[in-house]
């Protein structure tokens, strides 16, 4: 209800039933203050090793804990209508933000002696967020961070390009490559930032412990070439093949794929020569030989061809009795892959290599889709009815039955036509308690690396507290100067215990969060990541944490070159991170300097957000000690806010 002032009353101006309303405003802040001072009193003791500057962080953390545990619409509409902050954006310094209210209340409600407190000065998001990441751009708060590519160990222009372009850290995606390339790619960054004049962190991401598709039987060597015809069916270009000695790797000049033959039959080709062939549709074709070379013969075609290693070329010239023969080596392999429809079955074995569902025949009896995966602890924990999501969501099955060697799922979502399943695709199990080792023994191995040429590691899927401390415990072993932590949310399980984490990386010398969207979405489900993204970026700037937005920012322009108008607007939102991660691609150049652009646009626009304080449920359940957050509630807080009417939500953070 908003005020009424009467002017021709005395004092203040405010009538009684004005003074009434704003008793009772006050005295509801003065319950939620008191919250935050119990949440305090509750989890900051319990956090004994929390770095030199990071206490009134955690304490800040604990108070909007408390405050976002209530549901505080009402509250805010009410301090609105009064002209007054409606705590909506408090997350900086929660205390100081409802004291401000309060005392500003107090004047209106006649108490001359209130004093409204001075803004706190010290600004303790900026400052990690440079610790971890170094000078943000003069331009724009937030940093750029980029996924190199494998060329990258060698492409020293193309590092040139990136730090030019504006990139704050590289990142090294340990999941691919091998630690000479890793080394190579840091030195590289450090050269390139060297030579440009600026300081680019390098951040190795260890991989974790993901769970992925197992290798599939894949199809027989085949290799299919065509000419380039025009609109009408005129030949453009013709088909251009190299012939290579069997087992080379050299690359014949012009050609666009390449096959291995009989060294001694390839030496024997002359330009002009004619070689024939049936392919592997028993079609007859012709080729002719362009040139020769050391590296092999470059070959012509007007018709498609289709090559298999049983094809035989035929070299035919005159003089020579009969024909020589060659058989064809070293053609591409085709991936396997397992078609999937909604109602199929497959079953998700320990080991073995995956292979589709057969029909079954008069001999043979019917097989079902199998497919590994590669931890297959995981398999241990399925449950029936539990979901299994395949490929970043692309496919949905259900655990109908399990078995100490396969659990047995119905595929639940595919395309209409089906969906095909490769090898080295992510599993996500939303519904499963999952067990297992922050760092498997391949990360550990990585960490040796990343301690001596980062400045930044990242943990991938960071599920507690516990998992930040292995860590820290490994690295202080490797490391002199423990470099940053970058804690990467990518699972429910790590979103449920985020302040945990929070607090554990407040132990760091330097840490922030990614808000990994990608397996995030998965595991929450499309519909609410919105809403978790926002969750997070919330607590994190209470905790005072940097935060890196990350997974398919201008996605569709790194690979095409041409940016989707979503892919823009979430870009622009990204703006409120601390950091927007791109990933690689072909025209990754382009499309960071599209997202730079972007970001010292949003500069002059954006700096977080304001917004509605729902009470939020996701953490609720348990506070940073393990204890029910219920009972840190202080005595009478839901009688005082159900007296104002209005109540907590009871819904549950996730489905």
């Amino acid at each position: 209800m908003a005020a009424r002032v009467n002017h021709d009353t005395g004092g203040n101006g405010v009538t009684a039933a004005s003074r009434t309303d704003i008793g009772a405003l006050i005295d509801e802040l003065r319950v939620l203050r008191e919250a935050m001072l119990e949440f305090e009193a509750r989890l900051v003791p319990r956090q004994p090793a929390l770095a030199a500057d990071a206490e009134a962080s955690a304490r800040n953390l604990a108070h909007f804990l408390a405050m976002r545990s209530f549901d505080l619409r009402g509250l805010q509409e009410r301090l609105a209508d009064l002209g007054l902050s409606s705590l909506g954006r408090a997350e900086p310094q929660v205390l100081a933000n409802l004291d401000k209210v309060q005392r500003m209340l107090q004047l209106l409600g006649g108490e001359p002696r209130a004093r409204v407190p001075p803004p706190p000065v010290d600004a303790p998001l900026a400052r990690r967020a440079e610790a971890l990441f170094g000078a943000g751009p003069a331009e724009a708060r937030a940093r750029i961070m980029v996924t190199l590519p494998s060329a990258a160990a060698t492409d020293d222009e193309l590092l040139r390009g990136l730090v030019r372009g504006g990139m704050d850290v590289a990142r090294i995606n340990c999941a691919h490559d091998s630690a000479r390339e890793w080394v190579a790619m840091a030195a590289g960054v450090r050269r390139a930032a060297a030579a440009e004049g600026r300081a680019v962190k390098v951040l190795m991401d260890l991989a974790g412990p993901k769970l992925r598709t197992g290798p599939i039987a894949g199809l027989p060597p085949l290799l299919k070439l065509k000419p380039d015809r025009d609109a009408l069916g005129a030949i453009v270009t013709p088909l251009r093949l190299g012939l290579r000695r069997a087992g080379s790797v050299d690359a014949v000049p012009g050609a666009v794929e390449h096959a291995g033959v009989d060294p001694a039959w390839l030496a024997a080709l002359e330009v002009a020569d004619p070689i024939d062939l049936v392919d592997a549709r028993g079609s007859a074709r012709r080729l002719t030989v362009l040139a020769t070379g050391e590296a092999g013969a470059l070959v012509e075609g007007l018709r498609t061809i289709y090559l298999t290693q049983d094809t035989r070329l035929r070299l035919l010239r005159r003089g020579h009795e009969g024909a020589l023969e060659t058989a064809l080596a070293d053609l591409p392999s085709t991936p396997g892959r397992i078609l999937l429809r909604r109602g199929d079955r497959l079953r998700l074995a320990r080991r073995g290599l995956g292979h589709g569902a057969s029909d079954g025949s008069a001999r043979k009896r019917v097989a079902v889709a199998t497919l590994a995966c590669t931890l297959p602890e995981a398999l241990d924990a399925l449950k029936r009815g539990e979901r299994v999501w395949f490929d970043d969501g692309r496919i949905g099955a259900v655990v109908r039955r399990t078995t100490a060697k396969w659990a047995e799922l119905e595929i639940t979502e595919a395309d209409d036509e089906g969906s095909r399943l490769g090898a080295d695709k992510g599993i996500n199990l939303p519904d499963t308690r999952l067990d297992l080792p922050a760092l498997t023994d391949k990360d550990l191995e990585d960490l040796a690396v990343a301690a001596r040429h980062a400045d930044i590691v990242g943990l991938s899927f960071a599920q507690g507290a516990a998992d930040v401390k292995l860590l820290r415990r490994h690295l202080r072993r490797l490391a002199a100067e423990e470099p940053g932590i970058l804690l990467k949310i990518e699972t429910r399980r790590g979103f449920e215990q985020l302040p945990q984490l929070l607090f554990a990386a407040l132990a760091c010398r330097a840490a922030g969060v990614m808000i990994a969207r990608g397996d995030l979405a998965v595991e929450c489900g499309f519909e609410r990541l919105a809403e978790v993204q926002e969750e997070i970026l919330w607590a994190c700037e209470a905790a005072h944490v940097p935060v890196v937005w990350a997974t398919q920012v201008l996605e569709s322009e790194a690979r095409s070159g041409f940016p989707s108008r979503a892919e823009i607007t979430d870009a622009a939102m990204g703006a409120r991170a601390e950091c927007v991660m791109l990933n690689k691609g072909p025209h990754i150049l382009q499309a960071l300097r599209t997202l730079a652009d972007i970001l010292r646009r949003m500069q002059s626009h954006l700096s977080k957000k304001r917004p509605l304080l729902r009470a939020l449920k996701a953490w609720n359940a348990l506070d940073a000690g393990g204890a029910s957050a219920s009972a840190c509630r202080p005595q009478g807080a839901d009688r005082a806010h159900r007296s104002a009417g209005r109540q907590r939500n009871a819904d549950v953070a996730l489905p």
